[in-house]
Formats: C-alpha cells, structure tokens, sequence
C-alpha cells in the first residue's frame, strides 16, 4: 500500500510506493524541512498535525491544488 503525507485528515502530497519515497518527495518539493531519524531524540521536524501514513491503493489521489505551506513553516 502506497504512503502519503497529510496534514491533520488531509492529503497534501501525492502518494508513493514507500514511505521512504514519500518523504524524500515532501523533502525535496518543501512541503517539510527536514525528515525524522528514528534514533534522533529532538523536537518536532514536521508542523503540529502533519503525518506521513499507510494508504488503501483504492485511496490514492493528489492533494488540493490551493494547498499551501503554512506561514510559520516557511
């Protein structure tokens, strides 16, 4: 099943095959500033509702063309 990030329960990036293309995807294209290493202890890279999550194949569609990257972000 495919990943995608989301910003509370909406998707604001297409999805990918893995997770790790999903968030190389959002690295790259600034929808996040950095991405979370498991064994890193720290503070929050991603802004307060954002996830990356597991999506049904049958669910996979693109975000909203008028998404934009909150303020504080970027």
């Amino acid at each position: 099943m495919p990943y995608a990030l989301f910003d509370r329960d909406k998707q604001i990036d297409r999805a990918f095959p893995t997770e790790k293309q999903a968030w190389e995807h959002a690295l790259i294209s600034g929808l996040v500033l950095d991405v979370p290493v498991a064994d890193e202890a720290g503070g929050q890279v991603l802004p307060a509702g954002y996830h990356m999550k597991q999506i049904p194949g049958d669910e996979v569609f693109e975000p909203a063309p008028a998404w934009k990257l909150p303020k504080e972000v970027s």
